[in-house]
């Protein structure tokens, strides 16, 4: 991940239990997770839109009928 061991994701998890106090975790979990949410939303609608503008530009073969020589 970013080269953290398992002590030091705990000592993590440590200070922020107490910055925030144990009322407020399961708050900013729920927060976190809705702006997670949202992010990952807006990413799919910016690909939709990227692939449908991708879509739009490529010329499309027009069929003439069969070669002739």
């Amino acid at each position: 991940m970013f080269g953290l061991g398992g002590q030091e994701l705990i000592l993590i998890l440590m200070i922020i239990l107490l910055l925030f106090g144990a009322k407020k975790l399961p708050e900013l979990a729920k927060g976190l997770g809705k702006g997670m949410k949202e992010f990952k939303k807006a990413q799919n609608e910016m690909e939709d839109e990227f692939n449908k503008a991708m879509d739009d530009e490529t010329p499309k073969k027009k069929d003439f009928g069969p070669d002739r020589e």
